[in-house]
This record gives structure tokens, sequence and C-alpha cells, in this order.
């Protein structure tokens, strides 16, 4: 299975899925992390250009640009079951539960504490943490 992690470091949890400009995929077999890869990330910089307007009667991040914007930026890791992170919006979270990728947003911020609670399915996905 591959797991997903936003990072701007490599080594721990970024807190925005929006700010964050790469991703962490970790393979893992037997329970056992077998690869790391490093894979950029769009993010809010890529899209300061693009049209921002706001769905009548949707909250932030439900209209159909943010949408759009979310799936470009799951795209590189339709692989991947799930994605960890420390923060997202609503819109992103729904998003990459539509595109077949579960979120799950963590107080963890250490990337290998954060992996080891998922693969021993003691990780919590703080929804309460959304915005």
């Amino acid at each position: 299975m591959k797991i997903a992690l936003i990072t701007d470091d490599g080594q721990s949890i970024g807190r925005h899925f929006g700010r964050a400009p790469y991703y962490l995929v970790l393979t893992v077999e037997n329970g056992q992390i077998v690869r790391r890869e490093m894979r950029d990330k769009l993010n809010h910089s890529h899209f300061a250009q693009e049209p921002h307007s706001e769905a009548p009667g949707q909250p932030h991040g439900f209209g159909p640009e943010e949408q759009d914007r979310h799936t470009r930026m799951a795209q590189p890791i339709a692989d991947c079951e799930a994605v960890l992170c420390g923060g997202m919006g609503r819109g992103a979270y729904q998003s990459l539960q539509a595109s077949g990728i579960r979120p799950i947003v963590t107080d963890l911020l250490d990337i290998d504490e954060a992996m080891l609670a998922y693969i021993e399915g003691r990780i919590v996905d703080r929804i309460d943490m959304l915005h």
C-alpha cells in the first residue's frame, strides 16, 4: 500500500494541505516502510492567477473552481490509499474522498510516528481540525 503525507521538508507533516509543496509517499509492505518518495504537489501559489469565486449558497472550498483545484492537487497521489495532513478545508477533504483517497487530519507532526499509528490502525482522523 502507498500512503501520502503532505510536507514542507520530508520530516514533518505539513499543517495545511493547500499550502504544502510536497507529498512524501511511503510504500508499506508487511507492516514495514520499504520506500520513500518525494513528489511535487500543487499548492495555493500555483493557483494564484486563476479565478477565485465562491459558489452561491456553498461554503468556501466547494465551488467548481476549488473542486477542480483539489482534483488537480490529488492527481500525483492517485495511486495512494490515504493522505495524512495536519489540516485542510472541508472542500478538499470531500474532494479527496470523492477521488477514492482517504484523507486523514492528524495532530501528529512526526512522519514516522504518524505512519506507525496508521499501520497499527491507531491513527485518529481529527475532523474537528477541518476548516
